[in-house]
């Protein structure tokens, strides 16, 4: 059975403490009046870390906690302790409410914003940079699987040092496949150049878990054309409803019924949480497209 949730940032929660958040409980009570059944944590520290405070709200809104993302800056040799801060907090509000996923990010990188998009182009670490940013990963992946009992996974993302296929497939050969899974984010690798369903057909066996976002093929041209930055892309709608952008989802329904995929799916539309949009309409609509292609669990 594949189900369907959602997460804090299709509200615009991208760092717990901006002040143009929503409330959590209004994160909460939307996501399940959209019809949704599950949630991510969201940035630590958005939704209450005292257990029981937050039990009693998932309960409230039937709500079930499916997964968590650590976003902090893994490529920044002076933030360890940053990237660990969030990475046990994570952990732990993760185990107490019995949800499995936990997601690495690393953040965007000044070094990385303005060739988001352009593979060729990037600058990339040398090998004392890669050797130190790759153990952090291994790390923190360790720390969750063997600590924690979580299923652990990187995701890529525009704008950070773990953004293209070739240094994503680079990380899963040097990181063991026991600690290290993938949380596969359909938006973020056609964001990144590259086509998220043949992807999927070659790496199904270590996708844990899936993001499913969508992208604009028009935003996408201008913002890549014009090296705009991601937060300013988000806000231009480059991620858009699903259905509605370049990626196939038809097809990545099918590769995941081929290879036997249950569990979470999470749709991530991220957004500007001062933007004029509609969050709750958008996660309704993301819903009914995903259940006319058959996703039975939307």
């Amino acid at each position: 059975m594949i189900e369907i949730g959602n997460a804090p940032c299709s509200w615009g929660v991208e760092f717990a403490d901006d002040p143009r958040n929503p409330s959590w409980r209004k994160v909460l009570q939307e996501n399940a009046e959209a019809g949704y059944t599950g949630i991510e944590l969201g940035p630590v520290g958005f939704m209450p870390e005292d257990p029981a405070m937050l039990s009693e709200a998932l309960e409230e809104f039937n709500q079930e906690l499916v997964g968590g993302v650590v976003f902090r800056p893994f490529h920044d040799p002076d933030a360890w302790d940053d990237v660990m801060d969030g990475s046990v907090r994570t952990c732990k509000a993760l185990k107490a409410h019995g949800a499995e996923h936990l997601v690495l990010i690393d953040s965007i990188s000044p070094r990385r914003a303005p060739t988001a998009g352009r593979a060729d182009e990037a600058e990339q670490m040398d090998k004392a940079e890669w050797t130190a940013y790759r153990e952090k990963i291994a790390t923190i992946a360790k720390m969750g699987a063997e600590e924690y009992g979580l299923t652990v996974g990187i995701h890529a993302h525009a704008a950070g040092f773990m953004d293209f296929e070739p240094e994503l497939e680079r990380l899963l050969n040097e990181v063991d496949e026991s600690i290290l899974k993938i949380c596969f984010d359909t938006g973020h690798h056609s964001y990144a150049g590259f086509d998220p369903v043949a992807f999927m057909q070659e790496n199904m066996d270590r996708i844990s878990y899936m993001h499913f976002k969508d992208i604009d093929p028009k935003v996408k041209a201008n913002v890549v054309a014009n090296r705009t930055d991601f937060y300013t892309a988000c806000g231009d709608g480059i991620f858009c409803n699903l259905g509605d952008g370049d990626v196939d989802f038809p097809a990545v329904r099918q590769v995941l019924l081929d290879n036997g995929f249950e569990g979470w799916c999470t749709v991530e539309q991220d957004c500007d949480p001062s933007g004029d949009t509609s969050p709750i309409d958008d996660a309704k609509l993301n819903r009914t497209y995903l259940q006319s292609i058959g996703f039975e669990g939307a």
